[in-house]
């Protein structure tokens, strides 16, 4: 697969297959992200990978918490920033209600939309389970080198015809995912990400964002 082909065929993966990924097949993928680009060659990326009865027992822990706590137990970072102005309200907006329509559940529907946030949380079903973290004395250079890190994660894995579903979502647990993952207290969450097979009859599946045309994001000068 083209590099291009990943790119374009990667997104959020929101229900996947019951079907269960080699441990040599994930870490091939990270053996491969590992080449993303670092400043420095810092290399500021940590990842725990959970798959059968100990996903199963963590998920049961973050099932039972949910039902006093739907909303986790706050974060540590501002998942988007404070007083978000267009055009990137409109378009995270948008982003939601095109997500919702796909299954069919309208604004006023709170419990519906209540309900498919919950899914969050249990990685769309995910056979794979992947936290990120990064080291407290790290800056706002080596967290895009984080970023960078987990995009060739999820590039690699169309590679090997699976799909990823990053969740910056999972911030709202981090006590409860450091705690879990024995994870040093100098380090942060990130992010999770599911991963697995694409559950291709899934209606949520057929969501395809829109990107803004190149002359919106791009100057060009001395061509």
């Amino acid at each position: 697969m083209k590099v291009s082909e990943a790119l374009k065929s990667r997104i959020t993966c929101r229900a996947f297959l019951d079907k269960p990924v080699p441990e040599e097949t994930v870490r091939q993928i990270l053996e491969e992200a590992k080449y993303a680009p670092s400043g420095g060659n810092l290399q500021p990326w940590h990842v725990y990978v959970l798959t059968g009865a100990k996903l199963k027992e963590f998920l049961s822990i973050i099932e039972t918490k949910q039902k006093d706590a739907p909303f986790g137990e706050g974060t540590e970072y501002d998942i988007y920033p404070k007083g978000l102005t267009d055009p990137y309200k409109a378009r995270r907006f948008k982003c939601g209600e095109d997500m919702y329509a796909t299954i069919d559940v309208p604004r006023e529907d709170k419990a519906g939309r209540l309900q498919q946030f919950a899914r969050n949380f249990r990685f769309f079903d995910a056979p794979v389970a992947m936290f990120f973290a990064i080291d407290r004395q790290m800056g706002l250079g080596q967290w895009s080198d984080l970023g960078m890190f987990i995009q060739s994660v999820m590039l690699a894995a169309r590679e090997h015809g699976l799909h990823t579903a990053p969740q910056e979502a999972w911030a709202i647990w981090y006590k409860t995912v450091s705690e879990f993952v024995a994870m040093p207290e100098n380090l942060m969450l990130f992010c999770g990400m599911g991963l697995g097979y694409m559950d291709e009859s899934a209606p949520i599946n057929k969501l395809r964002t829109e990107r803004a045309p190149l002359e919106e994001f791009a100057t060009f000068s001395g061509f």
